[in-house]
């Protein structure tokens, strides 16, 4: 729900479930093709992720923000666009939307914050696991283990301090919209 820009908003919740999906898919995708140089493994995880990370963003979304489905995909896009940069919404009609919308951004950070102990044990199972492909591995599967390492540190490092800047911004909009 964070993570999903404004411009996917302006789609319904099927369009919303490729988006997220499309773009999970090729991503892991990506990776197993990289690590096992296999077309069908990643076709495979492509497919399956594609679906399952399609359908569980878009019920999330759903779920955290249920009065999107009340606006249309215009609204919605313009709403996301200004609650997460901060900004007073153009339209004052939208104001009620840009304050539920801040709420829901807030729950979903809330919701990820139980899953940080789960990310720094992936991370420090990803290193060893990277150390130990470096020392016997393929160069796919150096490169694989690598990349996954690169990933947990970014949700570890970077992505708190962008999540604190997004809320922030929320917060500045909520502010405005109930002005």
């Amino acid at each position: 729900m964070i993570l999903v820009p404004g411009w996917l908003w302006r789609r319904g919740p099927v369009g919303r479930a490729v988006g997220a999906g499309l773009a999970a898919g090729v991503f892991f995708g990506a990776f197993v093709l990289v690590e096992s140089g296999s077309w069908a493994g990643a076709v495979v995880v492509f497919v399956v992720l594609s679906l399952f990370q399609g359908t569980r963003a878009a019920r999330r979304m759903g779920r955290l923000w249920p009065a999107a489905e009340d606006l249309d995909g215009a609204d919605r896009a313009a709403v996301v666009r200004a609650t997460r940069r901060g900004e007073a919404v153009g339209d004052p009609r939208l104001a009620p939307s840009v304050v539920e919308y801040a709420g829901a951004l807030r729950r979903a950070a809330e919701e990820d914050r139980t899953r940080r102990r789960v990310v720094l044990l992936v991370t420090a199972l990803a290193l060893a696991l990277a150390v130990y492909d470096t020392l016997t591995g393929s160069t796919g599967e150096i490169i694989a283990s690598w990349l996954v390492v690169v990933v947990c540190l970014a949700d570890l490092v970077w992505w708190p301090r962008r999540r604190a800047r997004l809320l922030a911004g929320a917060d500045r909009a909520e502010a405005s919209a109930r002005r």
